[in-house]
C-alpha cells in the first residue's frame, strides 16, 4: 500500500529563510509524487512514530543538505489531485549550516536560494500558501 493513494499521506516542509532573507526552495522533477515541475519548499513525508519537527529537520537535510532550526508552524494544506491524497504541515525555519546541495537528483530538478523579491512564478499551491502566511505575518 501506498501513502498519498491507499490512504491519506502525511508530509511536511519548511519555508527555510537565512540571513540575508532569501529562501530555499527545490524544483521538483516530472517524477515527484505531486505538484510535478513546481518549485516547492523542501519537505517530505513523515514517518511512522516520527514527530513532525524531526521529520521536516530530517527531510530539508535529506534534500538540501541543510541544517535548520524550526521556528513555528505556519499552516496545514490538504494536496488532493489525480487520485492523490496528503496532507502537508507547513513550518518556519531558519537556516544553521550547511552548503546547498541538490541531494535527490531523481526527485528534484534543483534547489536554490530566491529573494524574497525576486520569487520563481511556478511555486506550487502549499509553498505559496505558507509563504504568503509568513510575509503576511512578517509585515505586522
Amino acid at each position: 500500500m501506498k501513502p498519498g493513494i491507499d490512504y491519506i499521506g502525511t508530509g511536511c516542509g519548511a519555508i527555510v529563510i537565512n540571513d540575508k532573507n532569501e529562501i530555499l526552495l527545490v524544483k521538483r522533477s516530472l517524477e515527484s509524487r505531486t505538484e510535478e515541475g513546481t518549485w516547492s519548499r523542501p519537505g517530505g513525508e513523515v514517518d511512522l512514530g516520527e514527530y513532525i519537527e524531526d521529520a521536516v529537520i530530517r527531510e530539508v537535510k535529506e534534500e538540501t543538505n541543510v541544517l535548520i532550526e524550526i521556528l513555528k508552524p505556519l499552516e496545514v494544506t490538504q494536496i488532493m489531485s489525480e487520485g492523490k491524497h496528503w496532507i502537508a504541515h507547513g513550518y518556519l525555519a531558519k537556516y544553521v549550516s550547511g552548503e546547498t546541495k541538490n541531494m535527490e537528483p531523481d526527485k528534484h530538478d534543483e534547489v536554490k536560494w530566491f529573494s524574497l523579491k525576486n520569487l520563481p512564478e511556478n511555486l506550487n499551491e502549499y509553498t505559496r500558501n505558507s509563504l504568503n502566511i509568513y510575509l503576511n505575518e512578517s509585515q505586522q
